[in-house]
């Protein structure tokens, strides 16, 4: 696999959990302090469309990870939990650097 695939998620993990962060400091503006309103649409509908490109490239590096569907889905399920996408792209870094490497995965045990 190439590390250029791995670089992609990483990256639109990072962006997509710091616009969450944004969102939600936005939502709190907007229903704690009812100002913010015209900032919280335009965040909303950023992280909208950056949540939409990590979708694509979590789905890219879990197809040629081979992940299996449970783990996949978890990952990109992430990007919508405050805080968590930090957490798993961490994780998901670890596992699939020895991927890019050019070492092979282990056989699965049965």
């Amino acid at each position: 696999m190439k590390s250029s695939v791995l670089t992609r998620y990483r990256v639109m993990a990072y962006v997509t959990a710091v616009m969450l962060l944004i969102l939600c400091a936005c939502m709190v503006a907007k229903y704690g302090f009812h100002t913010g309103e015209d900032l919280t649409f335009a965040v909303s509908q950023a992280h909208g469309v950056l949540y939409i490109v990590y979708l694509v490239f979590a789905f890219d590096l879990g197809s040629k990870a081979r992940w299996p569907f449970g783990k996949l889905l978890w990952i990109l399920l992430s990007g919508t939990i405050p805080f968590v996408a930090f957490f798993v792209e961490r994780k998901v870094t670890r596992e699939t650097l020895p991927l890019v490497s050019g070492a092979q995965p282990a056989p699965a045990k049965v």
